[in-house]
């Protein structure tokens, strides 16, 4: 995939987050089965990274669940951080803007600092190879020696229901041979129509990712969806520097 192609795929999702922030924002009013699966391997006293926080349920539930190690969530989209800012209260959890396509996105976070980093959801929103190894690559910098970075993938082609939103790549000004495969753009439909691009990652794929930046693979799991299949989990091990 060429920067053009990867900063348009960039932008569609930029726009999609800025204008349906709120009604995305509503239908995530609770964690998904399998980030509760996750939360229980936790102390409580982890220093924690989310990655694409969104409208900050995680921090909330970790809040429930008296963690009290520190949390800092990190989303490019204002709006939707603007909800997790306002559904704070009593929370001890910061937010920070950031685009983490960015080359620079972590300046101002210490290398080795976090005992855990997750990006629920937020792999299969990022274009290309060149731009995952790098973000990648910076969260290994992140973690403790021995640190987890856990992440899930959607898996929109175990549903025939979702399968039924993939939409044709001209309706955002694209063709195929321009993108990588198992790249889809699938259609929004409450509070109006908006396209997002996301990519379909099969365990094989994120099997082969994750030596390639420096962790390996320590465990791997699907849930969520009524099918139990829409979600992709994996936990990897901070292994090496990459």
């Amino acid at each position: 995939m060429d920067a053009t192609t990867a900063s348009r795929l960039m932008e569609l999702n930029l726009q999609f987050y800025q204008t349906f922030a709120k009604d995305f924002s509503a239908t995530r009013g609770r964690l998904q089965p399998g980030v509760q699966r996750i939360l229980t391997d936790l102390e409580g006293t982890e220093h924690i990274l989310d990655v694409g926080c969104g409208n900050g349920g995680l921090a909330r539930e970790l809040a429930r669940r008296g963690h009290h190690g520190s949390y800092l969530g990190m989303d490019f989209s204002l709006p939707l951080l603007q909800v997790a800012e306002s559904r704070l209260e009593d929370l001890s959890a910061s937010f920070k803007q950031a685009d983490i396509t960015a080359s620079d996105w972590d300046a101002g976070l210490s290398a080795s600092s976090y005992d855990v980093v997750y990006a629920f959801a937020v792999l299969h929103h990022i274009p290309g190879e060149e731009i995952r190894l790098r973000l990648l690559r910076k969260i290994n910098r992140l973690l403790k020696p021995g640190g987890r970075f856990i992440l899930s993938n959607w898996q929109f082609l175990n549903s025939d229901r979702l399968k039924a939103r993939i939409q044709d790549w001209k309706k955002a000004g694209l063709s195929p041979s321009q993108v990588d495969e198992g790249d889809y753009v699938l259609d929004w439909r409450a509070g109006g129509r908006g396209l997002r691009y996301v990519h379909h990652f099969s365990e094989v794929e994120l099997d082969e990712l994750a030596p390639r930046t420096g962790f390996r693979v320590v465990d791997s799991f699907y849930s969520d969806g009524q099918n139990h299949k829409s979600g992709l989990y994996q936990v990897w091990e901070r292994n090496f520097d990459a």
